[in-house]
């Protein structure tokens, strides 16, 4: 079987956020896609099977970190459309059907839902695992279960140093962190991180489903605009385009092919696909 490693929000190699992405006849049993993925230790791993004609999509896709399979992911999604490229694909998931749309010139843009925002109180843990002031709490819906936490400006999101192994400890995904940006003339309209230690993931370097959350919440806060692009400030680092489309977000970025191979491991039969 063919295993390739894209690098997703980016069009440099070494950047953005890596992702596996395996194309199978039919899915095997979860726990062989688990183990791949742990062997394969990137954030997440995409597997994926074409479905027959008159289906709801043309493929099926699931998505595995280190530990855990996962509702939504969108880097592995937009690493899928660049390995598959097509001018559109449709994906059926445990999200529902999404779908991927190339511009013709290297992007690709991802229809998502968009994640539910709900005021939360703060969880009394939480300030201190983060080492910052908090200035909002939501909790962003069952697709991602993440906590967004607003700090007080970029500065502080880029400085944060969070206590992982406590994070791994709490039930949500992930945590993720964002602020206003500082310049807003530096190409970028808001800033963000990402830790998922509950889900395998320390810090993911960009975070495509997160910023179902994130575009709501920043199209709310700058005036009702509907067009963003956010920055994900992780090591790595990548860019993010969005655009709020009601109950739909669209996601666009650039991807690139750093490593194609062979997996040689025969995947263990399911009964189930």
């Amino acid at each position: 079987m063919r295993i390739q490693i894209v690098d997703a929000f980016t069009a440099e190699p070494f950047a953005g956020n890596p992702a596996g992405v395996v194309v199978l006849s039919e899915f095997p049993a979860a726990e062989w896609m688990q183990r791949v993925a742990a062997e394969v230790n990137l954030s997440e791993t995409a597997f994926l099977h074409p479905l027959t004609p008159g289906a709801d999509a043309d493929f099926a896709l699931r998505w595995f970190t280190p530990a855990v399979e996962v509702a939504l992911c969108g880097h592995a999604t937009l690493a899928t459309a660049h390995i598959l490229g097509r001018d559109k694909t449709s994906f059926a998931t445990l999200s529902g059907v999404l779908t991927a749309t190339s511009a013709g010139d290297g992007w690709y843009t991802l229809d998502f839902p968009t994640a539910p925002l709900t005021p939360v109180d703060a969880p009394p843990w939480l300030a201190g695992v983060l080492g910052a002031e908090i200035v909002s709490v939501h909790h962003t819906g069952p697709n991602t279960d993440d906590l967004l936490v607003e700090l007080r400006d970029e500065a502080t999101v880029r400085g944060l140093r969070p206590d992982l192994a406590s994070l791994a400890r709490r039930e949500n995904r992930g945590v993720v962190v964002t602020a206003r940006a500082a310049d807003r003339e530096g190409g970028y309209d808001f800033v963000s991180r990402f830790f998922g230690a509950a889900a395998g993931v320390g810090e993911d370097p960009v975070t495509g489903s997160a910023h179902t959350a994130l575009t709501p919440f920043w199209s709310a806060r700058l005036g009702g605009r509907t067009e963003l692009t956010g920055y994900q400030a992780s090591a790595r680092g990548g860019y993010v385009r969005v655009m709020l489309a009601g109950d739909r977000t669209h996601l666009t970025g650039q991807a690139v092919t750093v490593i194609d191979g062979e997996l040689r491991v025969q995947p263990v039969c399911s009964s189930t696909s």
